[in-house]
Parts: C-alpha cells; sequence; structure tokens
C-alpha cells in the first residue's frame, strides 16, 4: 500500500509538472517574442530583454522544483521571484490581447498613427509601467484583510448560549510564501474577535511541508483558545504536499482535523468535517463517506454544521437537513478574469447564499496561491454572530 500511494504520488507530479511546463513555457515564448518585437531596437536592448526576461521565467521552475526537494531561504527567494512573474506574464498576456484587438481594429478604420522605433519602445515600457501597477496592486491588496461579519439565525436548539461567534477561515497557504507575519494576523485577528469556536475550511499548509517545518509555521495558530476548540479540514493542497507529512504535523501543534468525522461540541452543536474530494485521486483513503452516510444519526432537532473545502453539489446539503455549510478553495479565482472561471464552475464561488433550510458561505480566502497577488476580489476571514432560535 506504501508503495502504490508512493508511485502515486510520483507519477502524479511527473504528469502535473510536464503539463505546467509545456503550457508555461508556451506561453512565455509568445510574450517573450511579442516582446521581442519592441525590444530589439539595439542589440544592447534586445540583450538585456533576453537575459532578464528568461530569468524570470526560469525562476518560478527552478523555485519550484527546489522547494520540493530541498527547501531553503534561497529556493524560497527564488520561488518567490517565480510566483510574482505568474502575475506578470498573465497581464503581459492580458496587454497583448488588448493590443491586438486594437490593431484588428485598425486594420479596418486605420485610426492609428504610424509608430516609429522610439514609439513602439515607449509603448513597451508603458506596458510594462501599466502591468507593473496593476500586480503591484493586486499584491497589496493580498496583504490587506477583509473581516467580514455576517449575522445567522437557525431555527434549532442549544443547550447553554443561545448566541455564538464562529470564525471561519480557509485557505491559509502556510509554506514558502505565506509565512510566520500572515500567521501571526490570523492570530491577532482570531484573538480580537473572541470567538467561541474556530474552523478551519482546508488549505492550511499550501502544499510541501518543507517550508512549514523549517519556518516552524502553525506555532502560533496551536496558541488559539477558544470555549468550544479549533478544528479544521484537509484541502486539496493537504494531498498536494503528501497527507502522511501533513497531518502528523497538523495534529503536532493540537490542530484537530476532521477527515470523514462528526464532533457533538458542548452545547449541542453537530459538526460534520469532510475529507477533500481530491484524497481519492491523491494518497487519501479512497473510500470518502457520502455526506449522507455521515449525518445519518445525527439528531436533526439539533445544528448541524458541516465543512467541506471544495463547495461541490450543495444540494446533498440541502437534503440531509444542514443548517450551515462552509467553504473555501476557489480564492473568487484570485486575479481577474478567473473569477468568472469558478463562477462557471461553482454554482457558489464566494459569499452567501441559501438554499432551503440551509445557509451557504463560500469564503475568499485568507492566503493566495502562486503569485501572492489578489486583484478583483479580497482576503477575508469570517465572523458569523449566529442566533439559536427554536421557536420557529
Amino acid at each position: 500500500m506504501r508503495f502504490k500511494y508512493i508511485v502515486m504520488r510520483a507519477l502524479t507530479f511527473v504528469i502535473f509538472f510536464s503539463i505546467v511546463l509545456v503550457v508555461y513555457s508556451s506561453l512565455n515564448y509568445f510574450v517573450y517574442t511579442r516582446g521581442l518585437m519592441v525590444f530589439s531596437c539595439t542589440p544592447a536592448i534586445k540583450k538585456w530583454y533576453t537575459v532578464i526576461f528568461w530569468t524570470l521565467v526560469s525562476s518560478f521552475l527552478i523555485g519550484m522544483f527546489w522547494e520540493r526537494t530541498a527547501s531553503s531561504v534561497v529556493s524560497e527567494f527564488i520561488y518567490r521571484i517565480g510566483a510574482f512573474w505568474l502575475a506578470f506574464m498573465f497581464y503581459f498576456l492580458m496587454a497583448l490581447l488588448v493590443i491586438d484587438l486594437i490593431r484588428v481594429a485598425n486594420y479596418f478604420f486605420h485610426f492609428l498613427p504610424v509608430f516609429s522605433v522610439a514609439g513602439k519602445l515607449n509603448l513597451g515600457y508603458a506596458v510594462i509601467g501599466i502591468v507593473s501597477m496593476v500586480v503591484i496592486g493586486g499584491y497589496i491588496n493580498a496583504l490587506t484583510t477583509r473581516i467580514r461579519e455576517i449575522p445567522l439565525t437557525i431555527h434549532k436548539a442549544v443547550s447553554g448560549n443561545p448566541e455564538l461567534k464562529i470564525l471561519m477561515a480557509s485557505d491559509i497557504h502556510l509554506g514558502a510564501l505565506i509565512g510566520e507575519k500572515q500567521e501571526l494576523k490570523l492570530v491577532r485577528i482570531i484573538n480580537e474577535q473572541k470567538p467561541d469556536l474556530v474552523l478551519l475550511c482546508g488549505d492550511l499548509v499550501d502544499g510541501d511541508i518543507g517550508p512549514v517545518l523549517r519556518k516552524n509555521l502553525g506555532k502560533h495558530i496551536q496558541e488559539i483558545r477558544t470555549p468550544l476548540g479549533v478544528y479544521a479540514i484537509p484541502g486539496n493542497h493537504e494531498y498536494i504536499g503528501g497527507i502522511q507529512n501533513t497531518l502528523p504535523y497538523l495534529e503536532s501543534i493540537h490542530i484537530k482535523v476532521l477527515r470523514d468525522e462528526v464532533v457533538i461540541l458542548s452545547d449541542g452543536i453537530q459538526l460534520v468535517g469532510r475529507d477533500d474530494r481530491d484524497s481519492r485521486r491523491m494518497g487519501g483513503p479512497g473510500n470518502l463517506h457520502e455526506l449522507k452516510e455521515l449525518t445519518k444519526n445525527l439528531d436533526q432537532s439539533k445544528p448541524i454544521i458541516v465543512m467541506n473545502h471544495q463547495p461541490f453539489n450543495l444540494q446533498e446539503a440541502v437534503d440531509v437537513g444542514a443548517d450551515l455549510h462552509l467553504s473555501g478553495h476557489t480564492h473568487h479565482g484570485q486575479m481577474w478574469p478567473f473569477n468568472f472561471i469558478t463562477q462557471a464552475i461553482f454554482e457558489l464561488s464566494w459569499g452567501l447564499k441559501q438554499k432551503g433550510n440551509t445557509i451557504f458561505y463560500v469564503s475568499s480566502g485568507f492566503g493566495s496561491w502562486g503569485p501572492p497577488v489578489r486583484i478583483g476580489n479580497s482576503p477575508e476571514v469570517v465572523v458569523f454572530n449566529v442566533k439559536f432560535d427554536s421557536a420557529n
């Protein structure tokens, strides 16, 4: 079983890396050749353009491979440069798309002047400047966490206080790019909010556990104290990094990870933590339980809260009588216009929705994946001020 798991992980990585390499190289070559049309006006400019461009391109591949094999401060620095380059590459592609649309329009209507060599060079510098401002603005936005407070009423009884403050955070992505400073920021927010219950809805770890162990990330999260506890579920990134390494570390810092498990809290709330759906193909148990199976013995007169990292098939939560269903995973696209893709894939890409008697919330997440950049959405921590009222 262990050998089969190792082979599966290795094969998954080889396939994934091969696809990434082909797509990444092709897109960068396209950007490079288009830029060469502008920055080949003199041999010196062409030389510097080529060297800088391919250095930035290779930093992502070198950094990603190095981080997975021998995480270090140097590999983290290179990977960070490469992660930023991903954002630059994408918005350079977007800029080229806009330029090409303008060129097509000009072909029919002839409204643009003929550009000189100096004019083309200035246009190139302008594109670099605009894209740089977009990426820098997205980086600043990614560091600006919003605290979203949502009042909810659940028409079921609990023992004790009928009002409960639940803090939800998802997609923290601790690792090479999200480090101790962000972890301390999350802990500070939690301490300021003074929740009764903290729920971490997947992707606490970015991927490979190496950077987390090297920097001892999570040591501050284990200091969180709440009346009802701190619970987490795995996300797909816990499996990308290897659940057999990630899970013991999370348990060592006293985070209770629920994998298709039900916990009855002291006030009678029934908390259902689902294992991530990607576990089937990434070395997990392979026998994920259906939600109806997990909840078949629950007391329907008491509140049921479901934590499920990926917000697929919302109807099953309605069918089993869940009161609150919490997810993350989507990042709401993270960088515009990817939000249109997540909105097409998921019934709910971000925010609040009610179906039947079930309230759904999908968080845009606390951290970021890949580029530490957010454009068109914001990182968040969500605070639910829940009132339990069995009168209705």
